[in-house]
């Protein structure tokens, strides 16, 4: 099988386009598959619940343009409710699960959220709970005249699941209003739907600091998916284990809009478990799958490895962070993906802006390059000073200009002009160069952000959320070089007089439940001062190396 390029760089097909054909060209063809629950959906099937979920948001009062937050893992109604609201013209707003009530708070407040759909939690955050206290009026107030002081926006909360909650809306009850809407009314709905419409948001730290509502349109994230499953060469014999998060671009424009516009067969795991994954492709003789470099290295090592099946593998995508060649290696060489990709962008740019192609002639290009620009996206290593391109092998900022940069960040127009510049170029904050033969490579970062595992960090978030803490006068967080991760979270702090006996475990133990597990600093350090330079600015760079020398082992 070998994918057949589309003539025209970018197409005005809608989300609802892409899944209506998918309907018309593999009715019975499997869409959706759990193996873990049994489920498996037909693309006709799976439409047919779209478009119900899709009527009942319309008769809940969902118009065009407002925001429906899905805070959860990959759930079935999940990638449901990303083509439902799609259909009607909602904004479908995906939720981080690993959020604590500090960073649900400003979300809730930001985005202006009109409804939030939610689970019953992850790991130990409770989610229900979490809302019912900052939304005290759902345990006082009649649900159908709703109405929260704090955020006015919020209209209703539906809960994912079978248990009752008071306040909540359930889903079957979603599902049983689209009885009262008109099929000319839903049509006359579809209809005025524009390409151009933002569809998604998702927030992200970014390249300039605390979280930012990026809008993403269906031309973003449509055409962007097209072209990623094209240079793996998918089709509708293909089939992916989709186990990384769909609240990320990963999860939701890598994974489901590639298979979207090519027809591939989606199977979910829930969350990544290197069993759960390992079944499935097995089981399901998937040709593909996706992950961070952290994921795969579990995979690899995990005691059962040997037990499973990966002969049907063929391609996938490693991105979210920098992968070890000797990884890689290893990815095609135990789990047979001779053909594996390797994706580099940013959720700003919806998010791919280059790819490795499954038919990469050679090996030290797939493993060590970011590959070749996008069709249609104009990438470019600008100079950060001066705005001009920098010759092959010159090292400058990756940026980009195409149908992929993002429509903006919600309500932050200053911070959209930070990184989108007047010639339309988007600035991702990324360091790297390009080679003679058109190949990019990634060398550092302009910014200090932090990935681990494929989590983008923003150590300025932390920080102002560290300064709440009595004992810490001052603080900065670098990222700590990790085998496993990438990098983790260091905090160096100077300690308010008086709190001489603060531990390292308490800074520690103040994070647990506020922010993000992963934002919390895996390693503590008290210092009496930062290393400065004559203007006065905290020099980071040494911070980082006395880190390393501090953890050389993290």
């Amino acid at each position: 099988m070998v994918c057949v390029p589309r003539q025209n760089i970018t197409s005005d097909e809608r989300l609802g386009d892409l899944l209506d054909k998918c309907i018309r060209n593999h009715p019975d063809n499997d869409a959706i598959v759990y193996v873990d629950r049994e489920l498996r959906l037909s693309w006709k099937e799976w439409g047919v619940e779209v478009d119900r979920v899709a009527k009942g948001l319309m008769a809940m009062g969902v118009e065009k343009g407002m925001k429906v937050a899905v805070w959860a893992t990959n759930v079935p109604d999940w990638i449901t409710l990303m083509f439902a609201t799609a259909k009607i013209g909602a904004i479908l707003l995906t939720i981080n699960t690993n959020y604590q009530s500090k960073e649900l708070d400003y979300v809730l407040k930001q985005s202006d959220m009109d409804v939030l759909f939610l689970i019953d939690g992850v790991r130990d955050t409770d989610y229900v709970q979490t809302v019912y206290d900052l939304v005290p009026e759902l345990l006082t107030q009649p649900r159908e005249n709703f109405h929260s002081e704090t955020y006015p926006h919020l209209k209703k909360v539906i809960f994912l699941g079978p248990v009752k909650h008071r306040g909540m809306y359930s889903m079957s009850e979603v599902k049983s209003l689209a009885v009262m809407v008109p099929e000319k009314d839903y049509e006359k709905r579809k209809n005025s739907v524009d390409v151009h419409d933002v569809t998604m948001m998702q927030y992200t730290s970014g390249t300039t600091g605390f979280p930012k509502g990026v809008m993403l349109t269906h031309f973003n994230i449509a055409n962007d998916g097209y072209w990623l499953g094209a240079n793996m060469n998918y089709g509708p014999t293909d089939r992916l284990c989709i186990n990384v998060p769909l609240f990320h671009c990963f999860g939701c424009v890598l994974g489901v809009m590639a298979c979207i516009n090519h027809g591939v067969t989606m199977c979910f795991c829930e969350v990544f478990d290197p069993i759960k994954v390992m079944t499935t492709i097995e089981e399901e003789k998937c040709t593909s799958v996706y992950g961070v470099p952290t994921m795969f290295i579990n995979i690899l090592n995990h005691k059962l490895f040997s037990k499973f099946d990966f002969s049907s593998l063929r391609t996938g995508i490693m991105a979210g962070s920098p992968c070890p060649i000797s990884a890689m290696q290893e990815v095609v060489d135990k789990m047979n993906m001779k053909e594996i990709t390797i994706v580099y962008g940013l959720t700003e740019a919806s998010p791919g802006m280059t790819q490795t192609r499954y038919d990469e002639p050679s090996l030290e290009k797939k493993c060590s390059s970011v590959g070749k620009k996008l069709p249609g996206v104009d990438t470019v290593i600008l100079d950060p000073e001066t705005y001009e391109p920098c010759p092959d092998g010159v090292i400058g900022e990756f940026c980009c200009k195409g149908f992929n940069v993002m429509k903006g960040y919600y309500k932050m127009p200053e911070e959209t002009a930070k990184v989108i510049d007047q010639n339309g170029y988007l600035h991702s904050g990324d360091l790297g160069y390009r080679d003679a033969d058109g190949y990019f490579y990634v060398t550092g970062r302009i910014k200090d952000m932090i990935i681990r595992g494929g989590e983008n960090i923003y150590p300025k978030e932390v920080e102002d959320f560290l300064y709440s803490c009595p004992a810490i006068k001052d603080v900065q967080v670098v990222g700590v070089p990790s085998q496993k991760y990438g990098e983790q979270p260091g905090a160096f702090v100077v300690k308010h007089p008086g709190y001489e006996d603060t531990t390292e475990q308490d800074i520690i133990d103040f994070c647990r439940n506020k922010i993000a597990w992963y934002k919390t600093p895996k390693y503590v350090a008290f210092v009496d001062d930062f290393p400065m330079n004559a203007a006065g600015k905290i020099l980071k760079y040494e911070l980082r190396e006395m880190a390393h020398k501090l953890w050389p082992d993290a």
